[in-house]
C-alpha cells in the first residue's frame, strides 16, 4: 500500500536533512565550552572563620618558680658546750616554748666576766625593746585584720544583693586575705621576739652564777610549726653561734617566680596570680606582693644569657587547700598584667602586619575583604581590636599566602567563636 503523503524531495530527487541534525554540533560545542568555563572558574578558598565577640580578656606572664617559707628560724647554740644527740627529724611538729630541740652541757662555761656580762645585759635590753616593738605591730595587725574582715562581710552582703560590682568585691576579699596574712606574720614575729627575750634572760641569769648554771641548758622551740632541717644530729662540742636546726611554719609560705626583666617592668604589686601544676587538683589563687628591684643573670636551657627578676607571690588560698605544699616545691604561675571584662576580641591568628599596619580579612558576601584595624593588648591566643571591625564581623583565621582582597572564600567556624 502506498503512503498517503509521500516524503518531500529536493530538485535532485533527494530527501532533505532534518533541521535539528544541523544544530547538534553547535549545541555540543556550547555545552563543552560551558563545562570548560565551569572547570576553570576559581573555586572558593577553604578558610577558617571566627566571629568578633565581646568578652573578658586577660594578658598574663607565664613562668615557673618555687615555694618558699616566708619566715624561717635557725636555732643556734647560745653558748659553747657539749651538745647532746638530737633525735628530731625534719617534718616533725613542734610547739613554741614546749618542744625541746636541743640540750647543751655547758659545765658552767657560760659564767660571765665583766665585759660579757655587760654584753648580756645589753642583749636583754635589746630583746625587751624588740618585743615591745613587735607587740605594738602585732596589735596593729590584729586591728587591721578585724577591720578588713568587717568590711569584707559588708561588701559580701551588698554583692549578694547586687549593689556592688564584682571588682569591688574582689578588692575587698583581697584586702581581707592580705590583712589576715599580715596578722599571721605578726604573730610569728611576736613568738620569735618572746623567745629571744627568754633566751637572753636565761643566759644572763646563768652567767651571773644562778643555781641552774650547773644544769644542762635546754633549748626549746621558738615558734610553732615544723622542723625543716637538722644541721647537727650527733653529740659533739659546739661553739657559741653554731647552727643546730632550722624550723618554720609550713603554712606560711609564698611563691618566688622567676620572670624575664622585660616582663617584670609591667608586673605591678597586687596583680592577680594563678598558681597551677603544683600537684593539686585545683589551681591556687595568689597576689604579687613585690617585684624585686635587682635582676640576676641566668643561662637558659639553650645556653642563652637571660636577665631574670624574682617576683614574690602571696597565696590567697586558705591553708587547708594547700596543706600538702611545702618549702621549695615547684609551681607554675600565670601573672595578670592586663585584664578587661568586656572587650572586642578576635583570635590572634586573624591579625597580621604589613609594615607598621595591622590588617585582617573580613568575610563579606562570601568574599574576603582586607581591612586595616587597630589592635590592643593580646595574650597570644586572643587580642583586642579597638577599631576597624564591629562585633559580629566574621574574620579569616590564619590566612594563607594565596588569599587576596576580594577572593571568594568558603570556610568553617573556629571552635569557641
Amino acid at each position: 500500500m502506498n503512503a498517503p503523503f509521500p516524503a518531500a524531495k529536493d530538485a535532485n530527487g533527494r530527501a532533505p536533512r532534518r533541521r535539528w541534525t544541523r544544530t547538534l554540533p553547535w549545541v555540543g560545542g556550547g555545552l563543552l565550552a560551558v563545562l570548560i568555563i565551569i572547570g576553570l572558574w576559581p573555586k572558593p578558598l577553604p578558610v577558617e572563620i571566627a566571629t568578633a565577640v565581646r568578652g573578658p580578656l586577660r594578658v598574663t606572664v607565664n613562668e615557673e618558680g618555687m615555694t618558699r617559707l616566708k619566715h624561717r628560724y635557725t636555732v643556734s647554740s647560745p653558748v659553747a658546750g657539749l651538745l647532746k644527740r638530737i633525735d628530731l627529724k625534719p617534718g616533725m611538729e613542734i610547739e613554741a616554748g614546749k618542744t625541746v630541740l636541743a640540750v647543751l652541757d655547758t659545765r658552767a662555761a657560760d659564767l660571765l666576766d665583766a665585759r660579757t656580762q655587760a654584753q648580756a645585759e645589753a642583749q636583754v635590753q635589746a630583746a625587751e625593746a624588740a618585743l615591745a616593738q613587735v607587740t605594738a605591730q602585732q596589735k596593729s595587725a590584729v586591728a587591721a585584720a578585724a577591720l578588713a574582715r568587717k568590711n569584707f562581710e559588708r561588701i559580701q552582703k551588698l554583692h549578694t544583693a547586687g549593689s556592688v560590682s564584682q571588682q569591688e568585691f574582689d578588692a575587698a576579699e583581697l584586702n581581707d586575705t592580705r590583712a589576715a596574712q599580715d596578722e599571721r606574720a605578726a604573730g610569728f614575729a611576736l613568738q620569735v621576739a618572746e623567745y629571744e627575750l627568754k633566751q637572753a634572760r636565761a643566759l644572763l641569769a646563768r652567767g651571773l652564777g644562778d643555781a641552774s648554771s650547773n644544769e644542762p641548758l635546754v633549748i626549746t622551740a621558738p615558734i610553732s610549726g615544723k622542723i625543716l632541717k637538722v644541721f647537727q644530729e650527733s653529740e659533739r662540742v659546739v661553739s657559741a653561734g653554731f647552727p643546730l636546726l632550722e624550723v618554720g611554719d609550713t603554712f606560711d609560705i609564698e611563691a618566688r617566680i622567676e620572670v624575664l626583666s622585660r616582663d617584670a617592668v609591667v608586673i605591678k604589686p597586687g596583680a592577680e596570680v594563678t598558681l597551677h601544676k603544683w600537684g593539686g587538683d585545683q589551681p591556687l589563687r595568689g597576689m604579687v606582693r613585690v617585684v624585686e628591684p635587682a635582676a640576676f643573670t641566668k643561662i637558659s636551657a639553650l645556653g642563652v644569657e637571660e636577665q631574670r627578676v624574682y617576683v614574690m607571690v602571696d597565696f590567697l588560698a586558705p591553708p587547708e587547700e594547700r596543706s600538702a605544699l611545702g618549702d621549695s616545691y615547684r609551681v607554675e604561675a600565670d601573672i595578670v598584667v592586663w585584664s578587661g571584662e568586656s572587650v572586642l576580641k578576635v583570635p590572634a591568628g586573624a591579625l597580621f602586619q604589613r609594615g607598621h599596619e595591622w590588617l585582617t580579612y573580613v568575610v563579606e558576601g562570601g568574599r574576603a575583604r582586607l581591612r586595616p584595624v587597630s589592635v590592643g593588648p593580646g595574650n597570644g591566643l586572643e587580642a583586642e581590636v579597638t577599631s576597624g571591625i564591629a562585633e559580629g564581623d566574621r574574620v579569616v583565621v590564619y590566612p594563607g599566602d594565596t588569599l587576596r582582597d576580594g577572593v571568594r572564600v568558603r570556610g568553617m567556624s573556629v571552635s569557641g567563636y
